[in-house]
């Protein structure tokens, strides 16, 4: 039976249950530790900086980083959402600290980054929700790299115009918020945020914003099914979303969201072609993909930028 094209159920798990722990074999590959891996961990470290792939620990932290890329997370290490796919410690965050710009800016520039991407955990606590210090990144590493784009993956800020405006006034290339999974599975998985919210994110920015980008990621093997991801997509293609990834979940830890299935590569694929025939202009779909992947390549796609596209799988 051909699973891709079995709507009415849930997708069949790859692995048995009792097997869960164990990696398919596209799953599994070298992570070597290189002179320049290490040298992109001393700068960050030493200018004081989190990332997201630290704290959520990104399979691709290796790879991306022996490329002297990071993305950058602001506003700390603490989460005031409790989402059940992610790493990010909960628990009340500190006061954002006033040079962070700047340090990020610094760093950017050190790496020579073309395209930067900076995102952040939730800051519900503050009166905007973090929006200005996002502002404030952005403008300071405009300053500082004024050739290089710029893309930011922000919280949903509740769908306040007002905070969304704060960041698209400080002209991002690329606005990232994303829907992460299907909208049966947004209380369970999300438990602080909203399936209609999210998507009134992206379409609040293409209203106040036109001419940025906006794109948004999907995870798989939480136990959607094909149908409901289908429906995601078109439900994201129907408010501007222009740019897609969608990639494996991969359990972080003991107390996250067990993997219900694990994705084999041709079915990414059969996603990507799926999401091109809605209209997507950039389409990042594979096993590895995050949101922040190779994501200059990715909005290169839409004929906007200048960069060399580079394997996205």
């Amino acid at each position: 039976m051909n699973t891709m094209n079995d709507t009415s159920n849930p997708l069949p798990i790859v692995d048995p249950p009792k097997r869960q722990r164990r990696l398919p074999a596209w799953l599994k590959r070298p992570m070597p530790v290189g002179d320049a891996m290490l040298k992109t961990r001393a700068l960050v470290n030493g200018l004081r900086l989190n990332t997201v792939c630290v704290e959520a620990r990104c399979p691709n932290l290796t790879e991306c980083w022996t490329r002297g890329t990071a993305t950058f997370m602001i506003l700390g290490d603490l989460c005031t959402r409790s989402c059940k796919f992610c790493a990010v410690t909960t628990r009340r965050p500190l006061p954002p600290e006033a040079d962070e710009p700047e340090r990020l800016a610094a760093a950017a520039a050190h790496l020579k980054l073309r395209h930067v991407v900076i995102t952040s955990v939730a800051r519900d606590d503050l009166p905007d929700e973090g929006a200005g210090h996002f502002a404030a990144c952005i403008l300071k590493t405009r300053e500082k790299l004024p050739q290089a784009t710029i893309e930011v993956l922000v919280p949903d800020f509740h769908a306040k115009r007002e905070l969304i405006k704060l960041v698209t006034d400080a002209r991002p290339e690329v606005y990232n918020h994303n829907l992460e999974t299907v909208a049966r599975l947004q209380k369970p998985i999300r438990q602080s945020a909203r399936y209609q919210r999210s998507l009134d994110v992206l379409r609040i920015v293409k209203e106040t914003a036109p001419e940025l980008r906006t794109k948004s990621g999907l995870m798989v093997g939480l136990g959607e099914t094909r149908a409901e991801l289908s429906e995601a997509m078109r439900d994201l293609h129907g408010v501007g979303c222009e740019l897609l990834t969608i990639g494996q979940y991969l359990r972080p830890g003991p107390n996250n969201t067990p993997v219900e299935r694990y994705y084999p590569p041709e079915e990414f694929e059969e996603l990507a072609d799926e999401a091109r025939k809605l209209g997507f202009s950039g389409v990042a779909s594979g096993p590895f993909v995050r949101s922040s992947y190779f994501a200059e390549s990715l909005y290169a796609e839409t004929g906007s930028g200048d960069a060399t596209v580079a394997p996205l799988v």
